[in-house]
Order: structure tokens, then C-alpha cells, then sequence
């Protein structure tokens, strides 16, 4: 996916401004050179240092004589415009290269996907679709099926993580975008945060999570099955996702029991590079608080609590995503037993509506006739006149047709109703802070 690409470094108005420490010499030996030298180099200092410089020699009023462009302490090495470039991802492919994953839209309420692979051809019930068709395309594009005369299509759509939720093998249930997207706002991820996360499951929260700590951040993530780890890792070194996350298979909560000749040989196996093993006692396998947030989504993440109250940094966020309400109890009865605050449960429903334009009338611009005393001597004049009010009245009906049947009379307007089924109950989401 485009935001795990390798970021692209380039000289911004920092790094052109050549600002730097300068010997005391660099404009002459003159008393007015020298004090320029010390008064710019001082400026370059609070510049890049703010408040932070207090240490330098001028400031403490000491003299100085070292040449300044040495610098005279830890902090003087970052007074240089050439360490401040800035990186940005680089622009978005436009077409589509082979091995690129792409999102296959079907229709409406059917999604898929495909690795772009020369010679390969995806069929479904449109028509069969090869995959040289699909390379250098861009995305967005239109494909016609090689059969059925062409009637067949389909549209290619660059991945995220919200398509990538509705259109991924399902391993486990998954956490769709709308819970996802309130974890991401309540855990205040932000880039190159350092995140856990127990229960890869299918791997939609992962993507959502390293979207959001993307380009230098850190996930890891813990599966207690094998096979579901393997298959996760190989999806994210598939997506140029790998240098972000990192799978381990492990049972967080430590429920796991393994045989005792399986502990041994485990024991004797050095750690292998993903720390793909498991020695059934629990925990992130981390240092003592270095992750900004922890996601669980596990059945009992009250057996999890201890780990993540030892591995959580101060003041960070946890969430617990539970679809049971005694779950969500006890997990914030553990909470509160390992100091964790501001405890909130909440449970987020989606309505959706349906957009499109569609056709009205204009609405009328008469009154109705209501029968009164008046019209009663009306239609008495009627019968006198001998027939002249009557034609003056179909002269009106006439008009009054024409009005309702000209182009103007029916106006097209962007209208919304809300779709006939809600979606229903999902899970409780429990936020915490770490103490």
C-alpha cells in the first residue's frame, strides 16, 4: 500500500538556508567580525536548540576558545541546516505494476482482490479477466471480460485499508472500519508511534493501525495461532508493509499449555528473527513501557491487563474490543486493579443513507377551491352569461396543464433516505490510560 513506501528525503527551506556554526574568524580578526561571528552563531543556536542551548560557552560566559565550527558539546551537532531535509512519501503509482495488489470491484456489496501476475486470468460470474489487462492500467479504470462479448466488468481499485477490510480472506472476524476508526480517534495514534496489538486475526485493524503510525512507526502484533501468524506476515511483506509491523506468535494472556518436551526443544532453539515462538507464560516480550497505545481483541483481555499495564507507557491508551457486556466488566474491573483512568465504554452504531438525484414535481401554486356562498352566485352568473365564464375557465385549465407539463414543472434534486436495515450490535469498545 502507498503510505508503507519508503519515504523520499529532499532539501526543504531548512536545509537551503545554510544556516550553521561559523569560526569567530570567518568574516576577519576585526573585534566587530569576531562579535558578529559569536552573535549569528548564538541566533543559529537558539534557531535549532530554542531554549536548549544554555550549555554553550557564550551563553555561560566563559570564553571560547575552541573554533565554534567544532562543536563544543553534545548539542552543538545538530546547529547544521544539512541534517533538517524533508521526507515525504513519494507520489502515488498511477498504474498499476505486476505483483501490485489491487481491489476488485464487483459490485455494490462484492468486493475482491488479486495480485497482478502475468498470465494470470480472474474469473468470476462477469466473465474471465486477465491480468495483462489489469497491468499498466491506472487505477480506477474499467475492464471489459474477454468473453460474453464484452458485457462483463469490472472496476480496479487501489487498495486501503477500508477496502482491504471488505474484500480480505476472512480468517476471524474481523473489526470493520467503522470500530476502526473509532479505536485509531480514542487510542491517539499519530505517526511513528510504537502500538501492540493481541489478536491479528485477519489482519484489518493492522492496516488501519499502521496507516496511522506510518512512516516510522512500529506494530506489533501477537496471534496465538501459527498458521494465522504466518499467513498475516506474508499478507504484510505482500502490501511493502513489513518494516513496520512485526508478528509474533504468542499467547498474551499466557493461557496456553505446551507439553513439556515442547518447552524444552523451544528452549534449545535460539530466537528466530520474528520471535516466532511461544513459551506459554504471557506478556509483549518488551521492555517496560515503550508502547504508546495497545489494542485487545481477545476473548478474555482481563488476563492481558497485568502484561499491558507493564508494557504501556505512562499516560497511554488502551482498548479493549469486546462483543460480550460481562467481558467488557471484568476487563474494567482489571483495569482499575492495575491503576489504569478515565475508563469509558462505548458502543458505536452505523445508519447509512442513500444519495442520488431524482426527479420532482414543482408544487402547486394555487389554492384549492373551496365551495363557499360566493362560488354558489358564481356559478348562477355562469348559467346567465351564457356560457363566457366557462370558456374563461378552460382557457385556465389549458394553462394550468401546460405549466404542469413543460420541462420546468419537474425539477431533479440530490435527495437521502436511510437504507430500510441498520447494522446491528458489533462489539463494546473500553478505552483506558495508563498511570
Amino acid at each position: 500500500m502507498d503510505f508503507g513506501r519508503p519515504m523520499i528525503s529532499s532539501p526543504g527551506v531548512v536545509a537551503k538556508s545554510n544556516i550553521r556554526l561559523v569560526p569567530e574568524s570567518h568574516l576577519g580578526d576585526e573585534p566587530i567580525d569576531v562579535l558578529v561571528c559569536k552573535s549569528s552563531n548564538d541566533a543559529a543556536r537558539d534557531l535549532f536548540l530554542g531554549n536548549d542551548n544554555s550549555s554553550s560557552a557564550s551563553n555561560s560566559g566563559a570564553p571560547n576558545t575552541n573554533d565554534a565550527t567544532e562543536p563544543n558539546n553534545e548539542q552543538d551537532a545538530f546547529v547544521n541546516h544539512a541534517l533538517y531535509n524533508e521526507h515525504h512519501l513519494p507520489p502515488p503509482r498511477s498504474t498499476i505494476q505486476p505483483g501490485d495488489l489491487v481491489v476488485i470491484f464487483e459490485s455494490f456489496t462484492s468486493l475482491n482482490f488479486v495480485y497482478a501476475t502475468p498470465k494470470a486470468c480472474f474469473s468470476n460470474r462477469n466473465g474471465h479477466f486477465p491480468h495483462d489487462d489489469f497491468i499498466g492500467k491506472p487505477y480506477g479504470c474499467k475492464i471489459r471480460s474477454k468473453n460474453n462479448d464484452g458485457l462483463g466488468f469490472l472496476y480496479l481499485l487501489r487498495p486501503t485499508p477500508e477496502l482491504w477490510s471488505r474484500s480480505l480472506p476472512h480468517r476471524t472476524q474481523i473489526v470493520h472500519e467503522l470500530d476502526a476508526s473509532m479505536i485509531v480517534h480514542n487510542l491517539n495514534l499519530t505517526p511513528n508511534m510504537t502500538v501492540c496489538e493481541s489478536g491479528t486475526g485477519s489482519g484489518a485493524m493492522s492496516h488501519c493501525i499502521l496507516r496511522s503510525i506510518a512512516p516510522y512507526g512500529k506494530l506489533h502484533t501477537y496471534e496465538f495461532n501459527k498458521i494465522r501468524a504466518e499467513k498475516a506476515r506474508a499478507e504484510f511483506e505482500g502490501h511493502g508493509l513489513g518494516h513496520l509491523v512485526e508478528v509474533h506468535h504468542r499467547d498474551v494472556c499466557g493461557k496456553k499449555t505446551l507439553l513439556k518436551e515442547e518447552v524444552d526443544q523451544q528452549s534449545e532453539n535460539v530466537a528466530t528473527e520474528n520471535n516466532d515462538s511461544d513459551d506459554g507464560k504471557g506478556g509483549f516480550q518488551l521492555e517496560e513501557s515503550v508502547a504508546h497505545a495497545i489494542f485487545l481483541d481477545l476473548p478474555e483481555p482481563w488476563l492481558a491487563v497485568p502484561h499491558a499495564a507493564y508494557t504501556i507507557k505512562p499516560n497511554g491508551r488502551i482498548c479493549s474490543y469486546s462483543p460480550c457486556m460481562e467481558q467488557t466488566q471484568r476487563t474494567c474491573a482489571a483495569l482499575k486493579q492495575y491503576k489504569f483512568h478515565s475508563i469509558t465504554t462505548v458502543e458505536a452504531r452505523l445508519k447509512e443513507y442513500y444519495v442520488d438525484e431524482v426527479e420532482l414535481e414543482a408544487p402547486p401554486t394555487e389554492l384549492p377551491v373551496i365551495p363557499t356562498q360566493d362560488s354558489v352566485s358564481l356559478e348562477k352568473e355562469r348559467q346567465v352569461s351564457g356560457g363566457i365564464l366557462e370558456k374563461q375557465d378552460e382557457l385556465k385549465a389549458d394553462e394550468k396543464m401546460e405549466r404542469e407539463h413543460s420541462p420546468s414543472a419537474k425539477k431533479r434534486k440530490v435527495c437521502a433516505r436511510p437504507f430500510a436495515q441498520m447494522k446491528g450490535h458489533t462489539a463494546f469498545l473500553t478505552f483506558a490510560t495508563g498511570s
